[in-house]
């Protein structure tokens, strides 16, 4: 068994779509990105390249490149899967935090952990996804930011 962690950070726009958990959610600002930005991905993303020593998602799918413009990140959590099958690795279990002032995300858990679940090829019950705010503080707290944590176990196939 190995273990990863993953983290992200986006800025939020009101000229952006709010795409988090490979679902749009309606709000009044999105994320900011070159791809699409969905910060809960790109965490769960790191954290399963990071428990196979894989590098990170900047590495597979970087910023510098036109044809990730826009990149839907259902597609990155995919290709990480391929690239965990092909080491012999299945997701164990995940747990996540999304952490933003507004919209609020428990609302929208269930589809996005469906979702997830879905593309790791795991039962629900495998995926964990809480959220939070931060207490009107800092950048998360003036609404400009969001950030997301994911652990991921993964298991020998």
């Amino acid at each position: 068994m190995r273990v990863g962690f993953g983290f992200d950070v986006h800025q939020l726009s009101e000229e952006r779509a709010f795409v988090l958990g490979g679902i749009t959610i309606p709000a009044a600002k999105g994320i900011l990105g070159h791809s699409d930005a969905d910060v809960l991905i790109h965490a769960i993303s790191d954290a399963i390249l990071g428990a196979l020593a894989l590098g990170d998602i900047g590495v597979h799918f970087p910023d510098t490149s036109a044809s990730n413009k826009g990149l839907d990140s259902k597609l990155i959590l995919k290709k990480c899967m391929e690239l965990a099958k092909e080491k012999g690795y299945k997701v164990g279990n995940l747990d996540s935090t999304v952490v933003c002032e507004k919209p609020k995300i428990m609302p929208h858990a269930l589809a996005m952990r469906t979702c997830i679940a879905g593309l790791c090829e795991v039962d629900l019950e495998d995926i964990s996804i809480k959220a939070t705010t931060n207490e009107k503080l800092g950048f998360i707290g003036r609404e400009e930011g969001i950030v997301a944590y994911a652990i991921v176990t993964m298991i020998k196939s």
